[in-house]
């Protein structure tokens, strides 16, 4: 079974845009430094193969929990978690860190907070790595939430849980460790995620890969029991609210040197609607800042666990340039 070092970093919180945000670190940043941004259900630790391999090549790597999770603050109003709070946090870390400017290293929900810091504040991004999460230009016509539930129908994850309290109750009735188990090994991101029935018995024994380890799952499991789910969900309850305030930024371009990095088996990349935003031109498009496209072969969701080596060399031969 894959072995999870996660001593040997330093540990913090600071304060921040009105909150505490712990941050995890490693290096003497003689390289740079590479600030590293965690997707949706993880933790600073997701990225612990990363920050011990770079930091070894000499940059400083930061990865803080975001609001919401395990040792930063969680505010109790769902209207606390829009893009405009996120890109906050992450300036107001920087700034009290005295870091001008950063390299950044996004994953699923990191990566959608990467674009936004891009969007916003360009001038703090030397280069960028968004991983799982493609650019999502803002459609002036539609609403997210309309959006999703003209493809995937009410019963969509993302619809359910924009009552607060409703899905914590359902995860409230399942084993913490099944919970990141189902989530972290699947493959099927469709229209049931999240369901009943995606969920299935909570007494199946589900064998972890190689990749994972008992020990990870005991680690998010303990942290996630002590700070519930309220926080990680509540980033979804403000995607109508984001639409809304994003308005002056429709049509906005990323300038930020990147490159995205999906997984070959993820809905991030199989979906053929994806495809071929990513690989014809539409991503370009919105992202002129795009220098590399990498698929990366049997790669799922979380692919800086699953395929840890062959995404280290991704960011490293790209961050290596600047």
């Amino acid at each position: 079974m894959a072995a999870m070092a996660l001593d040997g970093f330093t540990h913090r919180t600071l304060e921040v845009n009105g909150i505490k945000i712990h941050i995890a670190e490693a290096g003497d940043g003689s390289a740079g430094t590479v600030l590293f941004l965690h997707g949706f259900m993880e933790l600073w630790c997701s990225w612990h193969h990363q920050l011990t391999s770079l930091s070894r090549r000499g940059y400083r790597c930061l990865a803080p929990d975001l609001r919401g999770y395990g040792g930063s603050s969680a505010p109790a109003s769902p209207a606390s978690y829009t893009a405009f709070h996120l890109v906050g946090d992450v300036v107001g870390l920087l700034d009290a860190l005295s870091l001008p400017q950063v390299f950044v290293v996004g994953q699923g929900w990191g990566a959608l907070l990467a674009w936004h810091l891009c969007t916003f504040r360009p001038e703090r991004v030397r280069a960028l790595v968004a991983m799982s999460v493609a650019f999502m230009p803002r459609n002036p016509a539609v609403r997210p939430l309309d959006g999703f539930r003209r493809i995937y129908g009410d019963g969509y994850y993302l619809v359910r849980m924009q009552e607060p309290g409703h899905m914590e109750a359902e995860f409230a009735s399942m084993n913490t460790r099944f919970i990141f188990k189902r989530l972290l090994t699947t493959r099927d991101t469709g229209a049931t995620s999240l369901s009943k029935e995606w969920w299935g018995s909570p007494e199946e024994e589900i064998a972890l890969p190689p990749w994972l380890s008992e020990e990870y799952i005991d680690h998010l499991a303990a942290k996630f029991d002590e700070t519930g789910f309220s926080g990680a969900m509540n980033f979804y309850r403000c995607l109508d609210l984001n639409w809304e305030l994003m308005a002056p930024w429709t049509a906005a371009k990323v300038a930020v040197p990147t490159k995205f990095v999906a997984g070959e088996t993820a809905m991030a990349h199989k979906n053929k609607a994806a495809q071929e935003y990513i690989l014809n031109g539409g991503l370009k498009g919105d992202v002129p800042g795009l220098e590399e496209v990498a698929v990366v072969a049997g790669g799922g969701h979380y692919l800086h666990l699953e395929k840890a080596e062959e995404v280290t060399e991704h960011i490293y031969d790209f961050i290596k340039k600047f």
